[in-house]
């Protein structure tokens, strides 16, 4: 009698996590973008604090909320525990920060005359914490970051928040500065096996008027994955505008004609393109139509794959509108040509670390108790292909 060995071998597929995320800093933030942040949510926060005043029974969480609002009002000021310290040592500067420290004697080889402005505040550490939340449950292997403040705070926040004790998790690192006057940057991390190949920035790319066109930046990566194949990353941060400003959204329309420049060249040479980043518009936005309207990207939220975390408050609209992006306040995207949308596997959106100014129906983290816990007022978007 004779027997056969039938070995049944399974391949799995390599699949590829590319994300986006404006993590609008990591460990410290401009103290004009703190401020106007409180400015925009002034109204809000004093007609909560009317209403808890005027509760009839209230409790301690009442009341450590009416603590915390009477800061964000400046009833009192908030003591912070400082980026780094400085101080005055026996005529000198004095600078610490964790187990560096440094000291200046006021005079022109030092760079210091004597006295100095801090122009940064200390970002919560709850909040730092749900930065690095929000990334590790997306676990992308590619991930573009908007507004970082530099690139030691981003090296520091891969080898403490993002990796463990045997494995650094992403092992490409690239931080560019960019036009803006805040000091926020942007990124890129990737995991062993992606290899960053080139970079190119728009930063020097002027306007009609002789002006920065790109008020952050615009900038390319080419990246080989560990199948071999190329991917072109088209990063950006458009301009922001609050107030609907005609100028503004006109800018933006400016911006949006150059990367469709760019992607439609791209096109030539290579079908795996995705543009990512903060487009600061909503995707019915003209400002925004020459990507989504006069080139083939698609948005990964119109994908059949893409979940979402839904509200469950009654001024919503149909769950499945909004679970394909259609109600969502859009200012983040994933855009991606149509060989790599057809490859898109599965997709979505984490606001799991962002802070709802009303009374929160989706799942959050447990540990943002406060808006300052909140990991950024942007959620990551994510595509695995």
């Amino acid at each position: 009698m004779k027997y056969y060995l039938i070995i049944i071998i399974t391949l799995k597929a390599k699949v590829m996590k590319i994300a986006s995320y404006n993590i609008q800093n990591i460990f410290h933030r401009d103290t004009y973008l703190v401020k106007q942040y409180a400015e925009e949510n002034m109204e809000l926060w004093t007609q909560e604090f009317e209403n808890l005043l005027i509760k009839r029974r209230s409790n301690e969480k009442d009341y450590e909320r009416m603590r915390e609002l009477s800061i964000l009002l400046g009833f009192q000021k908030p003591v912070y525990e400082p980026y780094l310290s400085m101080r005055r040592k026996s005529g000198r500067l004095h600078i610490q920060k964790g187990n560096f420290s440094r000291e200046y004697k006021a005079n022109h080889l030092t760079d210091w005359n004597g006295w100095i402005k801090l122009n940064s505040i200390p970002i919560n550490d709850i909040a730092i914490q749900n930065k690095a939340n929000v990334i590790n449950d997306v676990d992308p292997d590619i991930l573009l970051l908007q507004e970082v403040e530099d690139r030691a705070s981003l090296v520091e926040f891969n080898k403490e928040f993002l990796s463990n004790d045997d494995t650094v998790k992403y092992q490409q690192i690239i931080f560019l500065e960019t036009n803006d006057k805040y000091g926020r940057g942007m990124g890129i991390i990737a995991k062993k096996g992606y290899e960053i190949k080139s970079i190119k920035t728009h930063i020097n790319e002027l306007d009609k008027n002789g002006n920065s066109l790109f008020d952050f930046d615009f900038q390319e990566y080419e990246i080989k994955t560990p199948s071999r194949q190329t991917i072109q990353l088209l990063a950006t941060h458009l301009i922001e505008d609050t107030l609907g400003s005609e100028e503004l959204n006109s800018k933006r329309k400016i911006q949006s004609d150059k990367i469709a420049e760019v992607y439609k060249k791209l096109q030539e040479t290579n079908n795996l393109i995705a543009v990512i980043g903060t487009l600061n518009a909503p995707n019915y936005s003209d400002s925004i139509s020459p990507l989504l309207k006069d080139t083939d990207l698609k948005d990964v939220t119109k994908h059949t794959s893409f979940t979402i975390d839904l509200d469950k408050s009654s001024n919503t609209l149909h769950s499945n509108a909004y679970k394909m992006g259609v109600n969502t306040k859009q200012r983040d995207y994933l855009l991606l040509s149509s060989n790599l949308f057809k490859a898109v596997k599965s997709s979505g959106r984490n606001r799991k670390g962002v802070w709802q100014k009303e009374q929160p129906q989706r799942t959050i983290y447990r540990s943002i108790q406060k808006e300052i816990h909140a990991a950024s007022q942007h959620p990551l978007v994510w595509g695995e292909f």
